[in-house]
């Protein structure tokens, strides 16, 4: 009898290597695989002959019939081996490629009569079928009307081997209890939470997804909400132990730097920096968030904010979610440290450093000859140490959990807290997802920032748009191409159930990348990020691009992670009708750093004829506007609660299932049933306390939410 916490070696048919596989994705416990929810759902597309398939464009996920008609033949690409051979039927014939699979020849003899489920794609002038799978004709009618789960990738798992482990033990989601009560849970038209768990993984409708989902983002919007406030009822507002005076040198320091520097601050900052002092000189310890728009100069805020505490002795650390950005800001306060005189003593601690060069910092860090540290998530380890720590700054806030914000913080008792976003939230949402903290916005641009320049485009632009790029790096300038996927391989289910866009081809990072060096002229340098590398070797690309060892990034999303490029011009983003709005304003934020002008030209991945209207009105909202609140106003505006394939925004990943964008009416539902249970039923308080962390720790082990 299986139970919630059972390894996931208890499974049936989950082995060694397996399991190893699954706890690398953060799959432990059979607890852990129930909430590994699919990204998304396919359908079993309707039989088409390959006469009719030459008569449409591209279209993703295709099921045809056919026999054999040659030998197939082995070739290296970029990609690796690749098996290729013809089917034909009625006089008409379509050409095969199948990936890293050469030991597949044997399947596939001429003659041989085939019912294929592909990627219909092109290659040049061509069309082909990519990666097909053969289909018995049992398996093609029973998937007729079904939808089949689709799940994130998984290193060295397919979809078949996750949803036969998940099948297994589907049951055991009953164990998991109800925490809110019978009437809310009727009253807010809510499912069971075991209901919701089983309709994702094997939902008979898209209807049972929608309900399945808003049950699961109720989970995370109560949750989080409920530990705002049983966080501030426990804590109050902690006493403040590091205080500045007016008039003393701390305050005095700093004017003077501001007064130094060759630009004048703009107003917004000017007033962010009036508040964070203004905290620093009060009763209580700050708890404060920036929140600017790409490009609005948050981080000399911040540094301004560490100044103030290291002039009277103390200790400041600024937190970054890369080696890049850390060391970025390592460099910057070292030169600002030597133009101005200033008194920081700098040191840069991340996990890439050799274990002797980690150690000194520690020392140094511990005796107090270290005044500032940056670092990434190394700088939270039980042994680094400081000597009085007086400011905690978080810079991408998002990007850090709770927990490793709060073992910072913890290292300096009661710091000052001062955490950095530059994700434009509407400000309606901004009033409950932040209600615990100060908030100061920074809405201004610097003033020799010169405003990016847009272009909406759909697919016949692209040969346009790699000219261009081609023209400003022979201007010794750089670019980003972004794509939405990593590999063709993640393009086979993409024709969601339930997304306007599925039918359109999805650019891929790999192939993009080996198709750039083949066509671009062999002088420009080209390399590739994306989510699969490692730290070290995501580190050591961007490295290489922020040193102009390479002029063309091609990249996944990865690269919104607040880096600063200023050689950085252009940036083409491909399949654009699949990202949020905010992830776009995001992604256009990486150029245009600089006093040199930014472009940034958002292409659908078709024709203007084949994306919706409402995707069309989407991006237009982008081509007319660089302001990220106005943004995320109007896309709040656009986006509705069935909106949720392929359009999550990126840069706001607190919740698993929610989005706080499309799910924005149920977040402000939660937090009136929130404050009706503990308004109305006072007694629930502990009750309800206890049941919010069982729940959290049973399931939502890996839970993010804003920096408390």
């Amino acid at each position: 009898m299986l139970s919630l916490t059972d390894p996931i070696e208890k499974i049936k048919g989950i082995g060694p290597k397996k399991a190893e596989s699954l706890k690398k994705a953060g799959i432990f416990d059979i607890n852990s695989l129930l909430h590994f929810f699919p990204r998304t759902y396919s359908s079993m597309p309707e039989k088409k002959s390959i006469k009719v398939l030459k008569t449409m464009q591209a279209a993703g996920r295709v099921v045809t019939e056919g026999t054999v008609l040659s030998t197939p033949q082995i070739f290296k690409s970029g990609r690796g081996n690749v098996l290729s051979f013809l089917i034909g039927d009625l006089g008409e014939s379509l050409r095969v490629y199948i990936f890293g699979m050469p030991y597949l020849k044997k399947n596939f003899p001429q003659g041989r009569r085939l019912l294929l489920l592909g990627n219909l794609g092109n290659k040049g002038k061509e069309l082909i079928l990519n990666q097909p799978r053969i289909l018995t004709k049992e398996e093609y009618e029973s998937a007729q009307g079904r939808l089949d789960a689709v799940y994130p990738h998984i290193k060295d798992l397919n979809d078949k081997t996750i949803w036969t482990a998940v099948k297994s033990c589907l049951h055991v989601a009953a164990d998991i209890k109800e925490y809110l009560p019978e009437e809310t849970v009727h009253k807010e038209g809510l499912c069971s939470i075991s209901d919701a768990i089983i309709k994702m993984h094997c939902p008979e409708s898209i209807e049972d997804v929608a309900l399945a989902r808003r049950r699961l983002a109720f989970d995370e919007f109560f949750l989080f909400l409920s530990k705002i406030h049983f966080l501030k009822k426990a804590g109050d507002r902690p006493a403040n132990h590091f205080a500045i005076q007016k008039d003393d040198g701390g305050s005095q320091t700093v004017k003077a730097f501001i007064e130094k520097l060759p630009y004048d601050l703009t107003g917004a900052q000017k007033r962010a920096l009036e508040d964070i002092l203004s905290d620093m000189e009060g009763n209580y310890a700050a708890n404060r968030l920036i929140q600017g728009d790409v490009g609005s100069g948050k981080t000399i805020i911040a540094f301004a904010a560490a100044l103030a505490q290291v002039s009277h002795g103390r200790q400041a650390l600024i937190m970054a979610p890369t080696e890049v950005l850390a060391a970025q800001h390592y460099k910057d306060i070292e030169k600002l440290t030597e133009e101005y005189g200033l008194p920081f003593r700098a040191a840069l601690l991340s996990g890439s450093l050799k274990a002797s060069e980690k150690k000194a910092v520690k020392e140094r860090l511990k005796t107090g000859d270290v005044n500032i540290l940056m670092g990434t998530h190394a700088v939270i380890e039980d042994d680094v140490e400081f000597k009085e720590l007086s400011l905690v700054i978080t810079d991408e806030q998002h990007r850090f959990g709770v927990g490793q914000r709060m073992k910072a913080m913890q290292k300096g008792g009661t710091p000052h807290t001062v955490v950095m976003s530059a994700t434009p939230i509407p400000r309606t949402l901004g009033l409950i997802i932040y209600g615990d903290m100060d908030v100061s916005i920074v809405d201004e641009m610097p003033a020799k920032r010169l405003e990016r320049k847009n272009a909406v485009v759909d697919i016949s632009y692209k040969e346009k748009a790699l000219k261009m790029i081609i023209k400003h790096i022979r201007d010794g300038e750089q670019a980003y191409i972004i794509c939405p996927m990593v590999e063709a391989s993640e393009d086979e289910d993409i024709a969601a159930a339930g997304n306007e866009e599925a039918g359109i081809p999805l650019a891929n990072v790999t192939d993009l990348t080996v198709t750039l060096k083949e066509i671009l002229p062999p002088d420009i340098r080209i390399d590739m990020l994306h989510g699969r590398l490692k730290p070290k070797e995501k580190d050591e690309v961007m490295q290489r691009f922020s040193m102009h060892e390479t002029d063309l990034l091609v990249s996944t999303t990865v690269v919104e992670v607040g880096v600063n490029v200023p050689n950085a011009t252009v940036m083409l983003i491909l399949n654009a009708e699949r990202f949020g709005l905010s992830a776009l304003h995001q992604l256009r934020g990486r150029i245009g750093r600089g006093e040199k002008q930014g472009y940034c030209i958002f292409m659908a991945g078709g024709s203007f004829n084949e994306v919706s209207k409402h995707t069309k009105e989407r991006l237009d909202i982008l081509g007319k506007s660089n302001d990220g609140f106005k943004i995320a106003e109007e896309d709040l505006k656009l986006r509705g609660p069935g909106d949720f394939f392929g359009l999550r925004q990126s840069g706001l990943p607190y919740f698993k299932i929610a989005d706080i964008y499309s799910d924005a009416e149920l977040l402000k539902r939660c937090k009136a049933v929130l404050e009706h249970m503990l308004r109305d039923e006072p007694k629930t308080l502990e009750r309800l306390k206890a049941a919010v962390y069982e729940r959290e720790d049973l399931s939502f082990k890996d839970f993010h939410g804003v920096c408390l």
